[in-house]
């Protein structure tokens, strides 16, 4: 019979005394047994008297087994739906030497710059490669995810622009998520929030501070930024795009386009869906508007005896600034998908980021060449992995003709459907679409012309600095990672100052 979990987890031990920590605590404190010093504790009324009837624990080893058997019930299908979740590998090196390392997941938010060196190079790490994408001046070390960044954007704009503007628009072809975080963020913020087609020339932006869109939108569409730029800055308001990170490496920068304010998800920089997370957003912004930054910004400075160190250089919540001065109630980065994510970019570079962009958008067009031939019409315009498709008969039935091979299709309407691609698909996969769809299935494996718009591709260099280039054998990342880590202090080595809130105090089998 092993020791209970409780006892290797939160039990007290025994005492060198020789009685155990329980009663030496109890005795200092000068009360008999724990239910007198609860009964000291607690105000009168509140205890509850009834014992909820809950099974026997089980072990650790039970448990596990538990889980596996309901874990096999489920249905493995590949997730096609897009809206900003994109599955994507994992690699090895990472899911080992981070994912799976305490010295990485057991760490705290690095409050304490002395003790975290390691988690701030990769942050620093994180925020440059977000700036190199977007081609923005400062972007934070994260945010929680892609709505609740478009609506901590939304609420940066209206600091900004201040005046009297109350209306924020929102790009109808937003993930549908995002539109609702934003939108219930407005209603609470006292912000009308206008939902519209952002190509509609007759766009009316009198009263806005904000300009959400979508680039590219969550149909699948690629539209030019820069003509909208102008549009929302002769309105007197900013322009936020929620930029996919992949995309960015063909398509033209954000920042490039004219965009104040970039945000979005990192996930599919390495990390699985998760049932939808945790996944670290970001945010860039132009340096003017730095200290209206919500989150955290680390920075490079230099220590008492002259050497390169790295600290939290902004930290805008109400816990660490005066209350009137804080720009947003953000706890926390989501450091440990952020790092991840850091990572990700450094293990492939520049090419490779380059080159998953090019192979999934090279996919798409193959799978909207092969649709030709099929009774179902792939809706006009650019695209980059995601496509949307007018069905010949219920979309529905399309969807179970689908769900029943294995795939997973977004169902838009009563006869449209939405097609993503990512990293994980190959030609099997668009073959299998094809099949199922009625279409060519041969064109999975032929080349097609691009859906990408020629007049969009980007032309300005990224991720140039060697960090981005220094660590793509196995051998370099693992021990570039054990660097890092030695520089840091994790629940691995030793008990962690400040907080309680974190993976550090979950046991392994959690």
């Amino acid at each position: 019979m092993t020791r209970p979990f409780v006892d290797r987890h939160i039990g007290t031990s025994a005492s060198t005394s020789g009685g155990s920590d329980a009663a030496d605590m109890l005795a200092l404190l000068g009360y008999p047994d724990a239910e007198a010093l609860l009964a000291a504790a607690l105000p009168a009324g509140i205890e509850s008297t009834a014992i909820p009837e809950l099974p026997i624990a089980a072990s650790e080893a039970n448990v596990l087994a538990e889980l596996r058997a309901l874990a096999d019930r489920n249905q493995l299908v590949r997730p096609l739906i897009g809206t900003g979740y994109s599955p994507a590998h994992t690699p090895s090196v990472l899911l080992r030497n981070v994912l799976e390392n305490p010295a990485w997941y057991t760490a705290y938010t690095p409050y304490q710059p002395e003790i975290s060196q390691g988690r701030l190079e990769a942050l620093l790490t994180f925020q440059t490669m977000i700036c190199d994408l977007t081609a923005l001046d400062v972007a934070n070390a994260s945010l929680l995810d892609e709505g609740t960044a478009a609506a901590e954007a939304m609420a940066f704009a209206r600091r900004v622009v201040r005046g009297t503007a109350s209306t924020f628009v929102i790009d109808a072809d937003c993930h549908p998520q995002t539109i609702d975080v934003v939108s219930t963020r407005a209603e609470a913020a006292g912000v009308k929030a206008v939902v519209a087609a952002l190509d509609d020339p007759n766009l009316d932006l009198e009263g806005a501070f904000g300009v959400l869109a979508q680039y590219p939108g969550t149909s699948g569409r690629i539209v030019d930024l820069a003509p909208l730029a102008t549009k929302v800055h002769e309105a007197g308001a900013l322009l936020i795009v929620a930029a996919d990170l992949l995309a960015l490496t063909l398509l033209q920068a954000p920042g490039e386009a004219g965009a104040d304010v970039a945000i979005g998800t990192t996930q599919r920089f390495g990390l699985p869906l998760w049932f939808g997370g945790p996944h670290a957003a970001y945010m860039a912004v132009r340096e003017a508007q730095q200290r209206q930054l919500p989150g955290r910004l680390v920075g490079a400075s230099i220590d008492s005896a002259g050497r390169p160190a790295l600290r939290l250089a902004l930290q805008t919540r109400e816990q660490h600034i005066r209350r009137e001065k804080a720009t947003s109630n953000i706890c926390t980065a989501q450091v440990l998908p952020a790092v991840v994510a850091a990572f990700y970019t450094q293990w492939h570079g520049p090419d490779g980021l380059r080159a998953i962009a090019a192979w999934t958008a090279e996919l798409t067009a193959r799978l909207a060449a092969g649709l030709e031939t099929s009774a179902h019409t792939v809706q006009a315009g650019a695209a980059f992995d995601t496509i949307r498709v007018t069905t010949a008969g219920p979309a529905a039935q399309v969807l179970e003709a689908a769900a029943a091979r294995g795939y997973d299709l977004r169902l838009v309407s009563s006869d449209v459907i939405g097609i993503s691609l990512d990293e994980t698909c190959d030609e099997p996969v668009v073959a299998n679409l094809l099949d199922i769809l009625g279409g060519d299935a041969s064109a999975a494996y032929r080349p097609a012309p691009s859906l990408l718009p020629a007049q969009l591709a980007r032309t300005s260099d990224y991720l140039t600095h060697e960090r981005f280039h220094a660590y793509q054998s196995e051998t370099e990342m693992m021990r570039y990672l054990r660097r890092l880590s030695d520089r840091d202090l994790a629940l691995d080595r030793t008990m962690i100052p400040l907080g309680s809130c974190t993976m550090k105090l979950n046991a392994a089998t959690e």
